[in-house]
């Protein structure tokens, strides 16, 4: 695959807020035109569950994480990907951060690569906790955010969860502990793209709804479309201008394969590799 590796240079804490919405935008594109790069670099790639929540990498690294220069300032927002493997749509922010050189990139999932199909945080500078298990990063989110706590310290714990995790036990054990100790500081955004792997999400294990759910466990819900952007900077916006004490659950409705018309909403497109016919395809539709 030969498609030149042009990252930008990264730098959120300097965006203005009338500058968020078109560094955003640039973003979702680059997040999905580098998933097609590192899924030909691995021959496969989870293309359809990258390109769901493509828009909220984008918003996320475009001014709404507290974060800096340094990937380990102890100030800085933490961010956990639970649904770990959309890594290769974050990889290529955390390069354009400058947290690691643009070449690993072009190792994508190779033996001794850093970046493997699920990120490693003992590996990849910028990953704030490993994931691959599903299930597992609210409970960890939850504890960050308790221990900031205890430090005094501001920064806030964004997860992002798929909505077919929200089928585990431990979840939902985070979400009870995480009210219980009011945990203002902790963010869960849910990626509800309706599908996983065996299909949609409400014939495996119905999940809705999901709003209702987080209010019983004393959690504030916020729903939104997952690829507005600005619905994504208002949502966020809030919850510093409008205080709770409460956890937050964001749910971003989203469309599994969002972008590219022929992996929407296909659960074959889970995991892929695409012809060369099929990557111009793509790479036109997505607009590299």
């Amino acid at each position: 695959m030969t498609i030149e590796n042009t990252l930008p240079k990264l730098q959120p804490w300097m965006l203005q807020e009338s500058e968020r919405l078109s560094c955003a935008q640039e973003l979702a594109v680059l997040v999905r035109r580098e998933t097609v790069r590192l899924a030909g670099i691995a021959k496969s790639g989870h293309f359809t569950s990258v390109f769901s929540c493509a828009e909220i990498f984008a918003a996320l690294y475009s001014g709404i994480l507290r974060i800096s220069a340094d990937p380990t300032w102890k100030d800085r927002d933490r961010f956990l990907l639970s649904k770990g493997h959309a890594a290769p749509g974050l990889y290529p922010l955390l390069s354009a951060m400058g947290y690691f050189p643009a070449e690993w990139l072009d190792t994508y999932a190779h033996l001794g690569s850093h970046l493997g199909d699920h990120p490693d945080m003992r590996k990849v500078p910028g990953i704030d906790f490993s994931s691959g298990s599903l299930g597992h990063n609210l409970s960890v989110g939850l504890g960050m955010a308790m221990g900031l706590r205890l430090q005094a310290s501001d920064a806030r714990v964004v997860v992002l969860l798929g909505d077919q995790e929200l089928n585990e036990g431990q979840q939902w054990e985070a979400v009870q502990g995480a009210s219980h100790f009011r945990t203002s500081n902790l963010v869960a955004v849910v990626d509800r793209n309706g599908m996983g792997l065996d299909g949609d999400t409400e014939e495996v294990m119905a999940v809705e709804p999901i709003d209702e759910r987080f209010q019983a466990f004393g959690w504030r819900t916020i729903r939104i479309d997952g690829h507005d952007l600005d619905a994504l900077f208002s949502a966020f916006d809030r919850l510093d201008r409008e205080p709770t004490g409460q956890p937050t659950c964001i749910i971003a409705d989203t469309i599994k394969g969002k972008g590219v018309q022929f992996m929407e909403r296909d659960k074959s497109w889970h995991v892929g590799y695409l012809a060369p016919a099929d990557e111009v395809q793509v790479l036109n539709e997505i607009g590299f």
